[in-house]
């Protein structure tokens, strides 16, 4: 009989996150550091996301993480998950993410819940129930495997409110509340999400056993944090939002970008634009990249 999950884990494991989503592993890495865990995605250690061929969340999240253990050799931690609706038999489901498209644009996939929610039921106060559902599977190199549910019950809401967080969440409203997770700052969103109720789960069985370590401000630019942020978004407001953001951090952390003059910095967003590869992300997405990456220093080669 090999090691428990609880002997395996500890401070200074490193976990891969089966995902490509930047937003996503951001989440995840900042629910494990706490615990002395780092989490690298799949992305970045160059392995493929395998196509998710089961019918159940949980079937899908085991199927990518052990893809990605058995790909890096670490334990990897994979998260499967939607939204569903119950005047729509529980659609878009598993399918959540296939709603957006090739690019990922979840502007059309809320468009397409609308738009189907209208023409088979139309819309009435307080807007037709649904649910956020968050499958997380931890699994390790030998085979091993555990499985982790959150889930959490609201409405829905059209047109799609806020700009904040990604996917389903400027047309969810959670039981109890009257924002949208999309209008949520979000402390206040990860507070009761589905996936922190996943994680909760995961902690309780997993992570327990670790004391957790005093986490430490650090000064200046949360990079990935912007990244992450810039690489989920759909649509205008979202965008709009996210340069207000970028605004502010330019201003917080100015001593850090005394490089840019705003000729030299138009420039640079031109330059990473021109340097952009076709693709079917949302031009918003790849505008607001644009504007983050042209706000950096400038690197030599």
């Amino acid at each position: 009989m090999g090691l428990s999950v609880t002997d395996k884990l500890k401070a200074g494991t490193r976990i891969v996150v089966a995902s490509h989503n930047p937003g996503k592993v951001w989440e995840i890495n900042q629910l494990i550091a706490p615990y002395g865990l780092d989490a690298i995605s799949a992305g970045d250690l160059g392995l493929i996301e395998p196509e998710e061929t089961e019918p159940t969340f949980a079937g899908n999240a085991k199927l990518k993480a052990v893809a990605a253990s058995q790909g890096s050799g670490l334990p990897a931690l994979a998260d499967d998950s939607g939204l569903e609706v119950e005047c729509l038999g529980g659609a878009p489901g598993i399918y959540s993410a296939r709603w957006a498209g090739p690019g990922k644009d979840f502007a059309v996939a809320m468009r397409k819940v609308g738009e189907e929610i209208t023409a088979r039921h139309g819309w009435a106060a307080p807007g037709p129930r649904a649910n956020f559902i968050s499958v997380l599977c931890l699994a390790w190199p030998d085979g091993e495997t555990q499985i982790f549910t959150g889930k959490v019950f609201g409405h829905l809401v059209w047109p799609p409110r806020g700009g904040n967080g990604f996917g389903y969440d400027p047309m969810f409203v959670a039981d109890g509340e009257t924002q949208t997770y999309g209008e949520m700052e979000p402390a206040q969103k990860y507070a009761n999400s589905h996936r922190t109720r996943a994680f909760a789960a995961f902690k309780a069985q997993c992570l327990d056993h670790i004391e957790q370590r005093a986490q430490v401000a650090v000064a200046g630019r949360d990079i990935v944090a912007l990244r992450a942020a810039a690489a989920s978004l759909s649509t205008q407001t979202e965008a709009a939002q996210f340069i207000a953001r970028l605004g502010t951090d330019v201003s917080k952390n100015g001593q850090d970008l005394g490089h840019l003059s705003l000729d030299a910095y138009l420039t640079a967003v031109a330059a990473r634009l021109e340097a952009t590869t076709s693709s079917d992300a949302p031009a918003w997405r790849k505008v607001a990249q644009a504007l983050l990456e042209a706000s950096g220093k400038p690197t030599t080669s």
